[in-house]
């Protein structure tokens, strides 16, 4: 048990380091945390940490999946369903089959083992890919198909690579029930995370206490994933449509004290998750080593090549298509839905980043098949998913900002950016205008002593003032203004703080005026977010 506490610490220590020399030298920290997991795996005298798939399919998977699908916007993923649907299903699917053909023709293994090496490698991993386009500035449209597939595509993947491996294990597989199957399992996981979120939603209402609704948040997407996991399903899409449900209807019923702790809770907990996931991956390269000695390294470096060239060569042969030739044959589709700059479906093409789930599924491979046999390939496999991995996270990774600067897409987001605060700003003043004559009815309705009334005017009037009257493009004076207040803020702080050494106001007094303190701060840093243009 100390060592495992002394190896979380370790973990947790490489995990800040990397985290302030990431910020420093301008990259990914999920490239440096890998290349980090890497370094440590060789240094001699290390114990070998060894990644148990059902720590990340089981575990560190499902709060990944229902935090995305929380933060997902549900009439936006419902808008882009179609091209989410052709990724998340369609494409890992194509290179399921892409990759199996390559596997039986180039590399010489059975079509079922090349199947469940396709579905191995067919998902990509989203996490990487949406940290640089966050910091990127990309469209909109753009995010939201990324995140989308990155909901969905893990499903596909997994319930294919089920598939497979019962095909290599047992000797039997039928297309038509395999079919049969995967369409229950998706109409009966939605199903089911709906009302998983339903349910989970009226126990945080009924509780009303932030403490025990972030509990009950925390429990709710185990809860999505385990039931249909241990039924023989993937878990995923219930996760991700309970997560979905809760973005959707939670708004209106999760109150503010809640949303706020919950918002901090939830941030620290997928940063960690995330930043070991990464590492995790890295810290996986002496194991899976020690597992291929019995390949030559030509053989291993080939058969990676190979499979990496296919996984991203099979993206961009279906993306690029299907974002045009439906819109060619179908006039409904190209009525609703306009054909997309190019650029925007090229950049989703060189997303094909592979992650941890890949790597899960391929350590999650059984050792032998149900006659007792050695499963074929099995160790192959292992390295060969770890070079795709590596290959496309370092590779792809480090050449992300270079393709959206070259295909000018932070240019797009920078202007749609632009008009989505303008819009904010609109909203936000009809908000206040309709709240004004919600007051003047009350005034109206209601003998108020003057000193009341002028208070609740005064609250208005200074909410109007946070919104200028027009959209400045001076994004140094917006910094700059913003810098101004925090340092406001940090010297009625320092007082208050003094005033508290000189004994003249209790901790608890304090703490209340620095949560009033605080709150004021993140609502400055909220307004003035991404150089949104105003205070």
């Amino acid at each position: 048990m100390t060592a495992i506490f002394q190896t979380i610490l370790l973990m947790a220590a490489v995990l800040a380091a990397v985290a302030v020399a990431a910020k420093r030298l301008n990259v990914t920290p999920s490239i440096l945390l890998v290349v980090a997991g890497i370094g440590l795996a060789l240094v001699p005298g290390l114990p070998s940490i060894r990644l148990a798939p059902e720590l990340v399919l089981l575990v560190i998977l499902p709060p990944l999946i229902y935090s995305a699908g929380v933060a997902m916007s549900w009439r936006e993923f419902k808008y882009n369903l179609r091209p989410i649907a052709l990724l998340a299903f369609g494409c890992v699917i194509f290179t399921t089959c892409a990759v199996a053909a390559a596997a039986h023709y180039l590399l010489g293994f059975d079509w079922t083992i090349g199947f469940v090496l396709g579905a191995i490698v067919a998902p990509p991993d989203t996490v990487a890919p949406l940290a640089i386009a966050r910091r990127l500035g990309l469209p909109r449209q753009v995010m939201v198909i990324l995140e989308g597939e990155g909901l969905a595509n893990d499903a596909t993947a997994l319930i294919l690579y089920r598939f497979a491996v019962i095909a290599v294990s047992t000797g039997a597989f039928s297309i038509g029930e395999a079919a049969g199957t995967f369409s229950l399992i998706v109409v009966g996981e939605i199903v089911y995370g709906v009302a998983v979120g339903w349910l989970s939603l009226r126990l945080r209402k009924w509780a009303r206490e932030p403490r025990v609704e972030i509990t009950l948040s925390l429990m709710t997407p185990y809860l999505a994933y385990w039931v249909p996991e241990h039924l023989h399903g993937s878990g995923v899409l219930a996760t991700v449509a309970c997560g979905l449900y809760v973005s959707w209807t939670g708004p209106r019923l999760i109150p503010p004290s809640t949303r706020l702790q919950g918002i901090f809770f939830w941030d620290l907990i997928i940063y960690l998750i995330e930043g070991f996931v990464f590492l995790l991956t890295g810290l996986q390269a002496r194991t899976l080593i020690e597992q291929t000695q019995g390949f030559s390294l030509r053989e291993l470096l080939i058969a990676t090549a190979w499979t990496t060239l296919i996984v991203i060569v099979a993206r961009f042969a279906w993306m690029l298509p299907g974002a045009y030739v439906p819109r060619w044959l179908i006039p409904s589709i190209r009525r609703r839905e306009p054909s997309p700059p190019w650029q925007g479906p090229f950049f989703l093409a060189f997303t094909g980043i592979r992650g941890v789930v890949s790597l899960a599924a391929a350590l999650a491979i059984p050792y032998f098949t149900a006659s007792g046999k050695a499963f074929p390939h099995r160790d192959m496999i292992l390295f060969i998913t770890f070079g795709v991995i590596i290959a496309t996270l370092v590779g792809q990774g480090l050449l992300l900002p270079w393709v959206v600067q070259w295909l000018g897409l932070s240019k797009l987001g920078k202007q749609e950016h632009a008009e989505e605060i303008k819009r904010e700003l609109h909203a936000r003043q009809a908000a206040l205008n309709e709240v004004t004559k919600r007051l003047d009815k009350a005034i109206a309705d209601h003998e108020l002593p003057q000193f009341v009334v002028d208070h609740l005017r005064t609250r208005n009037k200074s909410r109007f003032q946070v919104i200028p009257s027009n959209l400045t493009d001076d994004l140094a004076l917006v910094r700059q203004t913003a810098d101004l207040k925090k340092e406001l803020i940090d010297a009625e702080r320092d007082f208050i703080y003094q005033l508290l050494r000189d004994g003249k106001i209790t901790d608890e007094a304090r703490r209340r005026i620095e949560y009033e303190l605080d709150l004021e701060e993140a609502g400055v840093a909220n307004r003035g977010k991404d150089g949104g243009g105003w205070m």
